[in-house]
Protein backbone atom coordinates (compact mmCIF):
# COMPACT_ATOMS: atom_id res chain seq x y z
CA UNK A 1 0.00 0.00 0.00
CA UNK A 2 1.28 3.63 -1.05
CA UNK A 3 -1.26 6.70 0.63
CA UNK A 4 1.73 9.13 -0.47
CA UNK A 5 -0.97 10.95 -3.29
CA UNK A 6 -3.86 10.86 -0.56
CA UNK A 7 -1.79 12.57 1.97
CA UNK A 8 -1.10 15.01 -0.67
CA UNK A 9 -4.49 16.02 -1.28
CA UNK A 10 -5.94 16.28 2.95
CA UNK A 11 -2.61 18.47 2.89
CA UNK A 12 -3.94 20.64 0.48
CA UNK A 13 -7.52 20.81 2.69
CA UNK A 14 -6.71 24.06 4.53
CA UNK A 15 -6.41 25.97 0.90
CA UNK A 16 -9.86 24.43 -0.34
CA UNK A 17 -12.25 25.84 2.90
CA UNK A 18 -11.15 23.07 5.44
CA UNK A 19 -9.58 24.75 8.29
CA UNK A 20 -9.32 21.10 9.95
CA UNK A 21 -9.74 17.58 9.48
CA UNK A 22 -9.07 13.88 9.82
CA UNK A 23 -9.36 10.75 7.91
CA UNK A 24 -8.97 6.86 8.85
CA UNK A 25 -9.42 3.98 7.22
CA UNK A 26 -9.41 0.27 8.74
CA UNK A 27 -9.73 -2.92 6.81
CA UNK A 28 -10.61 -6.33 8.55
CA UNK A 29 -10.69 -4.87 11.87
CA UNK A 30 -7.54 -2.57 11.60
CA UNK A 31 -6.21 0.54 10.71
CA UNK A 32 -4.73 0.77 7.56
CA UNK A 33 -4.73 4.66 7.38
CA UNK A 34 -4.70 7.79 9.66
CA UNK A 35 -3.68 11.51 8.74
CA UNK A 36 -4.97 14.46 10.79
CA UNK A 37 -4.51 18.43 9.61
CA UNK A 38 -5.00 21.45 10.68
CA UNK A 39 -6.80 22.57 13.39
CA UNK A 40 -8.83 20.82 16.29
CA UNK A 41 -9.90 22.23 18.93
CA UNK A 42 -10.03 26.19 18.93
CA UNK A 43 -6.70 26.93 17.88
CA UNK A 44 -4.54 24.32 18.72
CA UNK A 45 -3.55 21.52 15.81
CA UNK A 46 -5.48 18.14 15.67
CA UNK A 47 -5.49 16.00 18.14
CA UNK A 48 -6.88 12.85 17.32
CA UNK A 49 -9.63 12.97 20.07
CA UNK A 50 -12.15 15.71 18.88
CA UNK A 51 -15.33 15.63 19.17
CA UNK A 52 -17.85 16.55 16.36
CA UNK A 53 -21.99 17.23 15.63
CA UNK A 54 -21.89 14.52 12.95
CA UNK A 55 -25.26 16.06 11.54
CA UNK A 56 -26.36 13.62 8.87
CA UNK A 57 -23.93 10.79 8.92
CA UNK A 58 -26.47 10.10 12.43
CA UNK A 59 -28.59 8.65 9.61
CA UNK A 60 -26.13 5.91 8.78
CA UNK A 61 -26.72 5.04 12.59
CA UNK A 62 -30.85 5.08 12.37
CA UNK A 63 -30.34 2.84 9.16
CA UNK A 64 -28.57 0.45 10.97
CA UNK A 65 -31.04 0.11 13.81
CA UNK A 66 -34.24 0.16 11.56
CA UNK A 67 -32.24 -3.15 9.79
CA UNK A 68 -31.34 -4.85 12.79
CA UNK A 69 -35.58 -4.30 13.72
CA UNK A 70 -36.01 -5.97 10.08
CA UNK A 71 -33.71 -8.65 11.05
CA UNK A 72 -35.50 -9.70 14.35
CA UNK A 73 -38.75 -9.36 12.63
CA UNK A 74 -40.10 -6.69 14.97
CA UNK A 75 -41.19 -4.69 11.87
CA UNK A 76 -40.86 -4.74 8.55
CA UNK A 77 -40.13 -2.68 5.94
CA UNK A 78 -43.70 -2.36 3.72
CA UNK A 79 -45.30 -1.66 7.16
CA UNK A 80 -47.51 1.42 7.42
CA UNK A 81 -45.92 3.77 9.23
CA UNK A 82 -49.33 4.54 10.93
CA UNK A 83 -48.86 0.95 12.57
CA UNK A 84 -46.30 2.70 14.95
CA UNK A 85 -47.30 5.91 15.01
CA UNK A 86 -51.01 6.33 14.66
CA UNK A 87 -51.15 9.91 13.79
CA UNK A 88 -50.05 8.60 10.32
CA UNK A 89 -52.94 6.69 9.61
CA UNK A 90 -54.62 10.11 7.41
CA UNK A 91 -52.15 12.07 5.70
CA UNK A 92 -52.58 14.85 3.38
CA UNK A 93 -50.93 16.01 0.51
CA UNK A 94 -50.54 20.12 -0.63
CA UNK A 95 -51.62 19.98 -4.31
CA UNK A 96 -52.54 22.91 -6.50
CA UNK A 97 -52.49 25.39 -3.85
CA UNK A 98 -54.45 23.38 -1.68
CA UNK A 99 -54.65 20.22 0.42
CA UNK A 100 -56.27 16.25 -0.72
CA UNK A 101 -56.04 13.16 1.25
CA UNK A 102 -53.00 11.10 0.21
CA UNK A 103 -53.73 8.59 -1.92
CA UNK A 104 -50.43 6.22 -1.14
CA UNK A 105 -49.64 4.77 2.55
CA UNK A 106 -46.68 5.69 4.05
CA UNK A 107 -44.57 2.97 4.97
CA UNK A 108 -41.39 2.23 6.28
CA UNK A 109 -39.84 1.59 3.18
CA UNK A 110 -40.44 4.92 1.93
CA UNK A 111 -39.27 6.50 4.90
CA UNK A 112 -35.49 4.93 5.05
CA UNK A 113 -35.50 5.73 1.44
CA UNK A 114 -36.73 9.28 1.71
CA UNK A 115 -39.75 8.82 -0.31
CA UNK A 116 -42.11 10.10 2.27
CA UNK A 117 -43.25 13.06 1.52
CA UNK A 118 -41.81 15.10 4.16
CA UNK A 119 -39.26 17.95 4.09
CA UNK A 120 -36.99 19.82 5.98
CA UNK A 121 -39.02 22.41 7.36
CA UNK A 122 -38.02 22.96 11.31
CA UNK A 123 -40.39 25.53 11.74
CA UNK A 124 -43.80 24.13 10.06
CA UNK A 125 -46.21 25.45 12.28
CA UNK A 126 -47.29 22.19 14.09
CA UNK A 127 -43.57 21.77 14.78
CA UNK A 128 -43.20 25.08 16.00
CA UNK A 129 -46.58 24.33 18.21
CA UNK A 130 -45.27 21.52 19.71
CA UNK A 131 -42.10 22.84 21.09
CA UNK A 132 -43.63 25.63 22.26
CA UNK A 133 -46.17 23.06 24.35
CA UNK A 134 -43.53 20.76 25.46
CA UNK A 135 -40.26 22.65 26.23
CA UNK A 136 -37.96 22.16 27.70
CA UNK A 137 -38.17 18.33 27.57
CA UNK A 138 -39.86 17.55 24.23
CA UNK A 139 -39.53 13.96 23.21
CA UNK A 140 -38.69 12.36 19.53
CA UNK A 141 -42.50 10.61 19.91
CA UNK A 142 -44.11 14.41 19.86
CA UNK A 143 -42.06 15.86 16.97
CA UNK A 144 -42.73 12.35 15.00
CA UNK A 145 -46.31 13.08 15.57
CA UNK A 146 -46.34 16.82 15.20
CA UNK A 147 -45.03 16.44 11.81
CA UNK A 148 -47.84 14.01 10.67
CA UNK A 149 -49.95 17.05 10.98
CA UNK A 150 -48.45 19.12 7.92
CA UNK A 151 -49.42 18.28 4.89
CA UNK A 152 -47.20 16.44 2.53
CA UNK A 153 -44.93 17.34 -0.65
CA UNK A 154 -46.04 14.67 -2.73
CA UNK A 155 -47.87 11.08 -2.52
CA UNK A 156 -45.70 8.75 -0.29
CA UNK A 157 -43.33 6.46 -2.92
CA UNK A 158 -43.69 9.04 -5.85
CA UNK A 159 -40.79 11.54 -5.42
CA UNK A 160 -37.45 11.40 -3.25
CA UNK A 161 -36.62 14.21 -0.89
CA UNK A 162 -34.24 14.60 1.14
CA UNK A 163 -35.88 15.28 4.60
CA UNK A 164 -37.37 14.82 8.43
CA UNK A 165 -38.46 10.67 7.18
CA UNK A 166 -35.02 9.58 9.70
CA UNK A 167 -36.51 11.63 12.54
CA UNK A 168 -39.39 10.28 11.84
CA UNK A 169 -37.76 6.59 11.77
CA UNK A 170 -36.36 6.85 15.29
CA UNK A 171 -39.89 7.32 16.82
CA UNK A 172 -41.23 3.48 14.51
CA UNK A 173 -37.69 2.51 16.34
CA UNK A 174 -39.05 4.02 19.75
CA UNK A 175 -42.79 2.67 19.51
CA UNK A 176 -41.43 -0.81 18.16
CA UNK A 177 -38.48 -1.28 20.48
CA UNK A 178 -40.51 0.16 23.48
CA UNK A 179 -37.43 2.23 24.61
CA UNK A 180 -36.69 5.79 24.07
CA UNK A 181 -33.95 5.85 20.59
CA UNK A 182 -30.92 6.87 22.08
CA UNK A 183 -31.21 3.62 24.90
CA UNK A 184 -31.96 0.90 21.91
CA UNK A 185 -28.79 2.42 19.46
CA UNK A 186 -26.88 2.40 23.22
CA UNK A 187 -27.99 -0.97 24.23
CA UNK A 188 -27.89 -2.76 20.37
CA UNK A 189 -25.16 -1.48 18.87
CA UNK A 190 -22.99 0.57 20.37
CA UNK A 191 -22.46 -1.17 23.89
CA UNK A 192 -21.87 -4.97 21.99
CA UNK A 193 -19.31 -2.76 19.72
CA UNK A 194 -17.67 -1.24 22.55
CA UNK A 195 -18.34 2.36 21.64
CA UNK A 196 -17.88 5.34 24.34
CA UNK A 197 -18.35 8.24 23.14
CA UNK A 198 -21.49 8.60 21.00
CA UNK A 199 -24.47 10.27 21.95
CA UNK A 200 -27.31 12.18 21.20
CA UNK A 201 -26.57 14.53 25.08
CA UNK A 202 -22.83 15.39 25.15
CA UNK A 203 -21.94 16.33 28.82
CA UNK A 204 -18.96 19.07 29.30
CA UNK A 205 -16.26 16.53 29.10
CA UNK A 206 -17.68 15.52 25.59
CA UNK A 207 -18.49 19.12 24.21
CA UNK A 208 -14.70 20.36 25.60
CA UNK A 209 -13.06 17.98 23.03
CA UNK A 210 -15.49 19.42 20.25
CA UNK A 211 -13.36 20.38 16.94
CA UNK A 212 -13.42 24.11 16.05
CA UNK A 213 -16.66 24.27 13.66
CA UNK A 214 -17.43 26.35 10.93
CA UNK A 215 -19.12 27.72 7.85
CA UNK A 216 -18.40 28.71 4.64
CA UNK A 217 -19.24 32.38 3.46
CA UNK A 218 -20.26 33.21 0.05
CA UNK A 219 -16.30 33.82 -0.75
CA UNK A 220 -15.49 30.06 0.43
CA UNK A 221 -13.75 31.75 3.92
CA UNK A 222 -14.49 29.46 6.53
CA UNK A 223 -15.90 31.15 9.36
CA UNK A 224 -15.64 30.24 12.80
CA UNK A 225 -18.96 29.28 14.75
CA UNK A 226 -19.15 30.05 18.65
CA UNK A 227 -22.15 28.28 19.17
CA UNK A 228 -21.12 24.62 20.64
CA UNK A 229 -24.99 23.14 20.25
CA UNK A 230 -26.80 22.27 16.96
CA UNK A 231 -29.86 22.95 15.20
CA UNK A 232 -31.09 19.40 15.96
CA UNK A 233 -31.11 19.87 19.94
CA UNK A 234 -34.67 20.69 20.33
CA UNK A 235 -34.80 19.46 24.14
CA UNK A 236 -32.92 17.37 26.82
CA UNK A 237 -35.20 14.66 25.06
CA UNK A 238 -35.34 14.78 21.88
CA UNK A 239 -32.83 12.36 20.15
CA UNK A 240 -32.58 13.26 16.19
CA UNK A 241 -32.24 9.82 14.05
CA UNK A 242 -31.50 11.92 11.20
CA UNK A 243 -28.93 14.44 12.67
CA UNK A 244 -28.54 13.98 16.58
CA UNK A 245 -25.03 12.36 17.07
CA UNK A 246 -22.37 13.92 18.47
CA UNK A 247 -18.90 12.17 19.58
CA UNK A 248 -15.52 11.11 18.25
CA UNK A 249 -14.18 9.71 15.26
CA UNK A 250 -12.66 6.77 17.09
CA UNK A 251 -16.26 5.67 18.20
CA UNK A 252 -17.79 6.27 15.23
CA UNK A 253 -15.61 3.90 12.97
CA UNK A 254 -16.25 1.10 15.70
CA UNK A 255 -19.51 1.23 14.47
CA UNK A 256 -18.31 1.64 10.34
CA UNK A 257 -16.05 -1.09 10.77
CA UNK A 258 -18.60 -3.31 12.39
CA UNK A 259 -20.85 -2.90 9.29
CA UNK A 260 -17.96 -3.21 6.79
CA UNK A 261 -17.34 -6.64 8.69
CA UNK A 262 -20.35 -8.41 7.63
CA UNK A 263 -21.86 -6.87 10.84
CA UNK A 264 -19.34 -8.47 13.47
CA UNK A 265 -17.43 -5.52 15.40
CA UNK A 266 -13.73 -5.68 16.62
CA UNK A 267 -15.47 -6.87 19.95
CA UNK A 268 -16.71 -10.11 17.84
CA UNK A 269 -19.84 -8.53 18.58
CA UNK A 270 -22.70 -9.51 15.69
CA UNK A 271 -25.31 -6.39 15.19
CA UNK A 272 -26.40 -7.29 11.59
CA UNK A 273 -26.15 -10.41 9.26
CA UNK A 274 -24.22 -9.79 6.11
CA UNK A 275 -27.39 -10.50 3.98
CA UNK A 276 -29.21 -7.92 6.22
CA UNK A 277 -26.67 -5.16 4.73
CA UNK A 278 -26.86 -6.10 1.45
CA UNK A 279 -30.66 -5.99 1.91
CA UNK A 280 -29.96 -2.61 3.47
CA UNK A 281 -27.85 -1.17 0.20
CA UNK A 282 -30.04 -2.33 -2.06
CA UNK A 283 -30.95 0.57 -4.54
CA UNK A 284 -34.93 2.01 -3.84
CA UNK A 285 -35.22 4.40 -6.59
CA UNK A 286 -36.93 4.23 -10.01
CA UNK A 287 -38.54 6.48 -12.00
CA UNK A 288 -39.15 10.33 -10.90
CA UNK A 289 -37.67 9.23 -7.53
CA UNK A 290 -34.34 8.16 -9.37
CA UNK A 291 -34.13 11.59 -11.52
CA UNK A 292 -34.94 13.16 -7.92
CA UNK A 293 -31.67 11.82 -6.21
CA UNK A 294 -29.55 12.03 -9.67
CA UNK A 295 -30.18 15.92 -9.50
CA UNK A 296 -28.13 15.64 -5.97
CA UNK A 297 -24.80 15.06 -8.39
CA UNK A 298 -23.91 12.09 -6.40
CA UNK A 299 -22.26 10.82 -9.83
CA UNK A 300 -22.53 6.89 -9.88
CA UNK A 301 -24.67 6.08 -7.18
CA UNK A 302 -28.46 5.05 -6.27
CA UNK A 303 -29.91 5.28 -3.17
CA UNK A 304 -30.85 2.42 -0.66
CA UNK A 305 -31.98 2.46 2.09
CA UNK A 306 -31.13 5.28 3.68
CA UNK A 307 -27.66 5.71 2.35
CA UNK A 308 -25.92 6.21 -0.95
CA UNK A 309 -24.93 3.15 -3.05
CA UNK A 310 -22.53 2.89 -5.67
CA UNK A 311 -24.19 1.08 -8.64
CA UNK A 312 -21.77 2.65 -11.56
CA UNK A 313 -18.08 2.00 -10.91
CA UNK A 314 -17.03 2.97 -13.97
CA UNK A 315 -17.55 6.38 -12.29
CA UNK A 316 -14.97 5.37 -9.83
CA UNK A 317 -12.16 3.42 -8.23
CA UNK A 318 -14.48 1.88 -5.83
CA UNK A 319 -16.50 -1.35 -6.49
CA UNK A 320 -20.12 -1.34 -6.84
CA UNK A 321 -21.94 -1.72 -3.81
CA UNK A 322 -19.87 1.11 -1.50
CA UNK A 323 -22.19 2.62 0.21
CA UNK A 324 -22.71 5.12 3.03
CA UNK A 325 -23.71 9.10 3.83
CA UNK A 326 -22.15 12.22 4.68
CA UNK A 327 -23.17 15.54 6.63
CA UNK A 328 -24.03 19.21 6.51
CA UNK A 329 -20.40 19.58 7.98
CA UNK A 330 -18.68 17.80 5.12
CA UNK A 331 -18.08 14.41 7.09
CA UNK A 332 -17.82 11.48 4.95
CA UNK A 333 -18.77 7.67 5.99
CA UNK A 334 -17.72 4.49 3.60
CA UNK A 335 -18.54 1.27 3.80
CA UNK A 336 -17.38 -1.43 2.04
CA UNK A 337 -18.22 -4.93 2.79
CA UNK A 338 -17.07 -6.98 -0.35
CA UNK A 339 -13.39 -5.67 1.23
CA UNK A 340 -13.92 -5.25 4.97
CA UNK A 341 -13.65 -1.61 3.97
CA UNK A 342 -14.34 1.38 5.81
CA UNK A 343 -13.37 5.13 6.37
CA UNK A 344 -14.35 8.17 7.99
CA UNK A 345 -13.74 11.90 7.29
CA UNK A 346 -14.45 14.65 9.71
CA UNK A 347 -13.93 18.01 9.13
CA UNK A 348 -16.78 20.82 11.10
CA UNK A 349 -17.02 22.73 8.23
CA UNK A 350 -20.83 23.81 7.27
CA UNK A 351 -21.90 24.56 3.76
CA UNK A 352 -19.43 23.44 1.96
CA UNK A 353 -21.00 21.94 -1.34
CA UNK A 354 -18.09 20.81 -3.10
CA UNK A 355 -17.37 18.44 -0.34
CA UNK A 356 -20.26 15.57 -1.69
CA UNK A 357 -18.86 15.82 -5.17
CA UNK A 358 -15.93 16.38 -5.16
CA UNK A 359 -13.61 15.43 -2.05
CA UNK A 360 -15.38 12.65 -1.23
CA UNK A 361 -15.04 11.10 -4.79
CA UNK A 362 -11.23 11.94 -4.73
CA UNK A 363 -10.53 10.65 -1.19
CA UNK A 364 -12.93 7.32 -2.16
CA UNK A 365 -10.66 6.89 -5.02
CA UNK A 366 -7.22 7.93 -3.80
CA UNK A 367 -7.95 5.00 -0.89
CA UNK A 368 -8.43 2.51 -3.56
CA UNK A 369 -5.72 3.08 -5.50
CA UNK A 370 -3.25 3.97 -2.71
CA UNK A 371 -4.09 -0.19 -1.67
CA UNK A 372 -3.49 -1.47 -4.98
CA UNK A 373 0.15 0.16 -5.10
Amino acid sequence: MNFEALDRYLDEMPSRGIPGCDLRVWQAHEPIYSRRVGVGRPGQPMAGDETYWFYSASKVVCMAASMQLVERGTVALDDPVSRYLPAYAHLTVRENGGVRPAKTVMTLRHLMSMQGGLNYDLDAPSVRAAREKYAPHMTTRQIADALAAEPLDFDPGTHFQYSLCHDVMAAVIEAASGMTYGEYVRKNLFDPLGVKCLTFHPDEAILSRLAARYRLDENGIAQPMENRTMGYCFSDRYESGGAGLCGDAASYLLFADAIANDGVGKTGARILRRETIDLWRTPQLTGASKADFDALGRTGYGYALGVRVLTDSSTSRGPAGEFGWDSAAAAWVMLDPDHHLCALFTPHVLDCGRAYVEYHPAMRDLIYEGMAR
